[in-house]
């Protein structure tokens, strides 16, 4: 079923409407048409929204689904008394529960912050990311002691996109660093990373589909060849299994399954289970 549409509707940006829909829609067997409604937080604007999913329930013939995180009851009402699509309201099916069992009013707040010039956690995030970026790929060996994990592998093999997810949704120092041939010949991790092994998380990947993922980066390349990468990948887990370091392969696991691994694994003192 190609034809249905589904709108994400929030007063902020909408992010966490559209992850806790996309997780439920991820059960069903259709691929939708995604329509993302952020900052709707004047009534013109929630009118707005109602014209626009009514006039989609009449074009198309069925109610389009609508994931909202609206906060503002003002807003709200104005989706629940006009709208023609199915009205899944995620704030106020968690949230009244909860006030109700804590005895406490939520305190009603559009977003994740309220005020990011004065959030520490905010700025603890934005920190946390330009630190990653500085120590992408063994680019800086600088305030390592600073980091809270420190991954490493061969090129490739998901470091990057694995240390930016860290810092960019739990505000952790994470830095990176390629296993390349000279390592190999030494035996040993890269010297500067010696006084850090506690930190150390390795990420390892079949050679078949690392040969995949260099060929689309340098097509024909000794770098991408299959022989070459069943030796990289050989000596890294080799190496890390002399290290003592803790790995995965990352061949079949998304992104937040390799970052929730490791968090489980590191569990840095300083982030909140």
């Amino acid at each position: 079923m190609t034809h249905r549409t589904v709108f994400f509707v929030s007063d902020g940006t909408g992010i966490t409407a559209e992850t806790f829909g996309n997780a439920i829609l991820a059960q069903f067997e259709i691929t939708p048409r995604h329509v993302r409604l952020p900052f709707t937080d004047t009534p013109d604007k929630a009118h707005q929204v109602v014209r626009q999913i009514n006039h989609v329930h009449d074009v198309e013939g069925r109610r389009p689904i609508v994931f909202t995180t609206l906060v503002d009851p003002q807003m709200l009402a104005i989706l629940r008394e006009g709208c023609k699509g199915m009205l899944l309201d995620m704030f106020g099916t968690f949230v009244q529960p909860i006030e109700a069992e804590l005895g406490l009013k939520s305190l009603h707040r559009v977003g994740r912050f309220s005020d990011i010039s004065r959030n520490q956690a905010y700025h603890d995030r934005i920190e946390a990311i330009n630190f990653s970026l500085q120590h992408d790929d063994g680019q800086s060996h600088r305030d390592l002691a600073g980091a809270d994990v420190i991954l490493v592998g061969v090129s490739r093999s998901g470091k990057t996109p694995t240390s930016l997810y860290l810092a960019m949704q739990f505000g952790l120092k994470a830095a990176n660093y390629p296993l390349i041939p000279e390592d190999f010949e030494r035996q040993q991790l890269p010297s500067a990373l010696a006084p850090w092994r506690k930190k150390i998380f390795g990420l390892t990947i079949a050679p078949e589909r690392l040969a995949e993922i260099r060929a689309e980066r340098r097509p024909n390349s000794r770098y991408a060849a299959l022989d070459n990468c069943r030796m990289e990948v050989a000596e890294a887990e080799a190496m890390m299994r002399r290290a003592g370091i803790r790995w995965l392969s990352t061949t079949t696991k998304s992104i937040e399954e390799i970052a929730t691994t490791i968090l489980q694994d590191v569990r840095p003192e300083r982030l909140n289970y």
